[in-house]
């Protein structure tokens, strides 16, 4: 059981840092920021959990099955991660290439303790064997400075692909696509940095002051890092309401006006950026049909442009409706991996995905959010998001782009360094 209080903020903005910069002496910390994105969906401004109570980490095999036992279990406020390659546990497939992280596959904690931002207020939900210690936090939290750390100014980051290469691997891709084995497929590389010393949570504030994306995460398990600028949702349940928001298609911004306006009509007429848009549409209309309501699925938003302060992107909505007795983890089961981070069909092009990427994608282009107390979720696409393993010492980001029949490697490639620039930038200027 939990005890509920609220607290009335003069300083939401300050009092947000503050919170971080707190939750960061936890071994576990998910802290989750919309940054005032304005969004039909939402629940909370912004969400931070610590110190876990209970938890589960697991590898791929019977992962869901293990977090369904947990979460029916638990009832309870759960937290956590789902990684790329749990895609081995719901098909005949697997995962051969290098990992330099070694993140667990699943991981979810019960938090002890979690506050909850909307407006000026923050909600306060502590376990009960904890609930003494909300005042004592409280005050704790108002004090606190900014967080401050120097991270290796020599960090080297690498690319994992050369373009040549790159150029090499689409080019086959294509050829895939132009025999019909594949109608889409989502290309990634990695950048990574070995030996790094990096302090986290200054990479984090600097990514999200770069960025403010509406799925930002500062995530901690231990020495296992994610600092995540992502502008992506896979999944949110609300009740018995599904809501997907797969993002294809990608522009840059330009700093006059008239140029960016023209960079935003230019992208909502590319026939390339909205063919691959409308392809992962129509997968996601058939995942969520395995749940839904029969002819309760439908398209609430088709190729609508979103800005964000580094791209503009494509975000189609698309929504279902599930009986309330269906279990939240079938849900996201019968969906997982999302299919704006695989391609369709789903399973064909996770197989070549599989053989032509160089490193395995781990929590990169997985999920990371939460279940509430009553079943219902939200998480993000994993996108945009530098992965740190401080015991490791090995600091890695991987970007992607959708590669369709109307692909040409060069500009797909050029795609990937737009996406780049924001992790690169705040990792060389570290």
């Amino acid at each position: 059981m939990r005890t509920s209080i609220f607290k009335d903020l003069q300083d939401s903005i300050s009092f947000k840092k503050q919170l971080l910069a707190w939750g960061n002496q936890y071994r576990e910390v998910v802290f989750l920021d919309s940054n005032n994105y304005p969004q039909q969906y939402s629940s909370y401004d912004c969400v931070l959990a610590v110190d876990a109570f209970t938890s589960i980490k697991t590898d791929y095999y019977n992962a869901f099955e293990d977090l369904k036992q947990y979460q029916s279990q638990t009832r309870d406020w759960l937290f956590g991660y789902l990684s790329y390659d749990l895609k081995n546990d719901t098909e005949d497939l697997f995962s051969k290439n290098d990992d330099g992280l070694h993140f667990p596959d699943l991981f979810f904690f019960q938090p002890k303790k979690i506050f909850l931002l909307k407006g000026n207020q923050v909600e306060i939900q502590y376990l009960n064997m904890c609930d003494d210690e909300v005042d004592e936090d409280f005050i704790a939290i108002g004090k606190r400075q900014k967080a401050k750390g120097i991270s290796n100014i020599n960090l080297k980051i690498e690319q994992q692909i050369t373009k040549e290469k790159y150029v090499e691997k689409v080019s086959e891709m294509l050829t895939h696509i132009n025999r019909g084995d594949i109608y889409e497929a989502n290309f990634c590389m990695e950048f990574f940095g070995k030996n790094a010393e990096i302090n986290p949570l200054e990479i984090y504030n600097k990514l999200n002051t770069i960025s403010e994306p509406p799925f930002s995460v500062f995530f901690r398990n231990n020495t296992n890092y994610l600092l995540s600028a992502s502008p992506e949702r896979y999944l949110r349940k609300e009740g018995t309401k599904i809501i997907s928001q797969p993002i294809k298609g990608t522009s840059k911004r330009i700093s006059d006006g008239i140029e960016d306006e023209k960079s935003k009509l230019e992208l909502s007429q590319n026939p390339k950026e909205r063919s691959e848009n409308v392809m992962i549409v129509d997968l996601v209309r058939n995942d969520l049909s395995h749940t839904a309501i029969k002819g309760s699925v439908q398209v609430e938003e088709l190729c609508e442009i979103y800005t964000f302060k580094q791209v503009h992107h494509l975000v189609s909505t698309v929504v279902s409706e599930v009986l309330h007795t269906t279990s939240p983890i079938d849900i996201l089961k019968t969906t997982f991996p999302m299919g704006s981070m695989t391609g369709a069909p789903k399973i064909s092009a996770m197989k070549i995905i599989e053989e032509l990427e160089e490193t395995k994608r781990g929590l990169y282009s997985g999920a990371i959010g939460y279940f509430t107390p009553t079943g219902d979720f939200d998480f993000n696409v994993v996108i945009r998001s530098i992965l740190y393993n401080l015991e490791e010492k090995y600091v890695s980001f991987s970007v992607g782009s959708a590669i369709t029949a109307g692909s040409i490697p060069e500009n797909e490639y050029e795609e990937c360094l737009l996406k780049a620039k924001a992790m690169l930038e705040v990792l060389k200027n570290s």
